[in-house]
């Protein structure tokens, strides 16, 4: 299954290296989001932060994957108006981070990317944090376009598909990355077992944290 995932992220990520080739670099800027930027040297092959697409937070702040480099990521997709799936993938998310947070408060980034760019604008994004009591730093919320919330979902095989205006029926899925952008992990259904997460998330910045020594 890992296989499958990094070659499928493998080749997403030689089509966007393709499209940077023939655009400018105009990586945007970010206001009020802690980051370091890494350059094309340092980035992995099989690395998100290759991708080139740019999101808005829920502060209204444009970003790529690329900022968010030297974090542990976990990450989910939901759409706010879910009111199946998606509360209980949140809920999960959650007790992750509060089994996490207590011994890294910092260097964690919980992410969670919406399916519904057209309704899940920024202000919609930070009034459902604030509703969810999701509103600190560890939190961020990412609203993209058609095409590159798909160029994502792709790369960590969600699938997810519109079934009325305002409701998807979708994969669930956690899916953690170290601090270069390379997928170690991914947890799959509601209300599973959380361990091999946690632990995973914590072997990552524990590694980072003894090399950085």
């Amino acid at each position: 299954m890992r296989t499958f995932f990094l070659t499928l992220l493998s080749l997403i990520l030689m089509t966007a290296c393709e499209q940077q080739k023939t655009s400018d670099d105009t990586t945007p800027k970010t206001v009020g989001v802690d980051v370091t930027t890494a350059s094309k040297e340092e980035i992995d092959g099989l690395s998100i932060y290759q991708l080139t697409s740019s999101w808005k937070t829920q502060e209204g702040e444009e970003i790529t994957f690329r900022d968010l480099n030297g974090e542990v990521l976990v990450v989910a997709m939901i759409y706010t108006s879910c009111q199946s799936a998606c509360p209980r993938l949140i809920a999960d998310m959650r007790t992750i981070e509060s089994k996490i947070s207590p011994s890294i408060p910092e260097g964690v980034r919980y992410v969670l990317i919406s399916i519904d760019p057209t309704h899940d604008t920024p202000e919609r994004l930070k009034a459902f944090s604030i509703d969810n009591d999701m509103r600190d730093a560890r939190w961020l919320f990412l609203q993209g376009n058609e095409a590159s919330v798909r160029e994502f979902a792709n790369v960590v095989a969600v699938r997810y598909d519109r079934i009325s205006p305002m409701d998807f029926s979708h994969s669930n899925i956690i899916s953690v990355f170290d601090q270069r952008g390379v997928m170690l992990h991914q947890q799959e259904g509601l209300a599973t077992d959380y361990q091999e997460t946690v632990e995973t998330v914590v072997n990552a910045f524990a590694s980072n944290q003894t090399s950085a020594k």
